[in-house]
């Protein structure tokens, strides 16, 4: 039986790489070829000092690849970026400038945020994981992180490096598990804390969704801050939203203030496509018993009394959290949580809303 480029890919996200994530979640596979049993792809290393340090990785993935079944040859080629561009004149977060009309990245067809009344209720991990969970259902992907205060993206993607600007104006986003990427955690260091008033995020975020180069995409997700504040007004005032998800856990506070959020879009005029409800219940990995820690169905009766759909009810579950932190959303897997935000992005893409 003749491999698939999806077997290579398993295979290749068992070899985890020395400072984190895989070949594939760090988005480092080039060309890759399946031609009679005969496989061939690259490796991009990030730099040649790096690539200089790779050879027992590429060694790994041949052998790996080697041993699936209907693998007759592997050739794997080893090259590496040249040294990115500088952008001394590139500044993220000045005053928003004044603009004709709605904002709508060049090439995007939708912009999708995904949003919540309240923090903790696992919004970016949602957004992450339907990112991916579309990019697998052949839609092209983007994830914009605006959650300037705290952006989580970067790690939840396993995505590291400051993107190049070649011209001090455009930016070049980056990649990860099929998904583009653009947060203000690549622009800043990590422990650094974003200090800035109201316009300074206005204009950061006009810039990371005008400025950015995306490319042609089905649909740019955009993971909002939780709240009801000055990223959301401007998101849903200044650009062109095909609409809006909120998450939000059965918990009643976290329902008071998702019913907030939901309030708030349709003040602004967005359509609310679905809410998700988030830690729903927890299955007890001994015993096998389901759990409802923060209470059960809220987000459910909520949908129904505002007749709006409950697109998933998804568990506490530890291997999307360890998934996360270690940089590989659970999308990206096979198992049933993946199964999971597979479901929801098959009934986006079928109703025509990603």
């Amino acid at each position: 039986m003749a491999v698939t480029q999806t077997e290579i890919y398993a295979a290749l996200e068992r070899l985890q790489l020395p400072d984190g994530g895989t070949l594939v979640s760090r988005d480092m596979l080039r060309a890759l070829r399946v031609d009679d049993g005969k496989v061939s792809f690259v490796i991009e290393a990030p730099s040649p000092e790096i690539a200089k340090l790779m050879e027992p990785l590429r060694r790994a993935a041949e052998d790996v690849v080697r041993d699936l079944q209907g693998v007759s040859s592997v050739s794997v080629a080893l090259t590496a970026h040249g040294p990115a561009a500088p952008a001394p004149s590139l500044k993220i977060g000045g005053h928003a400038k004044p603009q004709a009309g709605p904002m709508k990245p060049a090439g995007v067809q939708r912009i999708l945020a995904v949003g919540s009344g309240k923090g903790g209720v696992g919004k970016s991990t949602v957004a992450s994981n339907l990112a991916v969970a579309l990019a697998r259902q052949g839609r092209k992907v983007g994830l914009l992180d605006a959650d300037i205060y705290g952006p989580s993206q970067p790690r939840m993607m396993g995505a590291s490096g400051r993107p190049a600007s070649p011209d001090g104006k455009t930016i070049e986003p980056l990649h990860a598990h099929g998904v583009t990427l653009m947060s203000i955690g690549f622009l800043l260091e990590a422990d650094k804390a974003v200090i800035w008033r109201g316009p300074m995020l206005m204009g950061a975020l006009q810039q990371m969704l005008g400025q950015v180069n995306w490319g042609q995409l089905d649909v740019l997700i955009v993971d909002l801050p939780p709240g009801t504040g000055d990223v959301q007004l401007t998101l849903c005032t200044k650009a062109e939203l095909s609409g809006a998800i909120v998450v939000s856990t059965p918990q009643d506070v976290a329902l008071l203030d998702a019913r907030k959020a939901m309030d708030m879009f349709n003040t602004l005029k967005t359509p609310v496509l679905g809410l998700i409800e988030n830690m729903s219940f927890f299955t007890c990995p001994d015993c096998g018993g389901e759990h409802h820690i923060f209470g059960h169905g809220g987000v459910a009766r909520e949908a129904e009394e505002l007749g709006l759909p409950l697109l998933a009810a998804l568990p506490i579950d530890l291997e999307t959290r360890l998934a996360g932190d270690n940089g590989t959303p659970v999308a990206a897997g096979e198992g049933a949580m993946a199964q999971a935000y597979a479901r929801i992005a098959e009934g986006l893409v079928k109703g025509g809303m990603a």
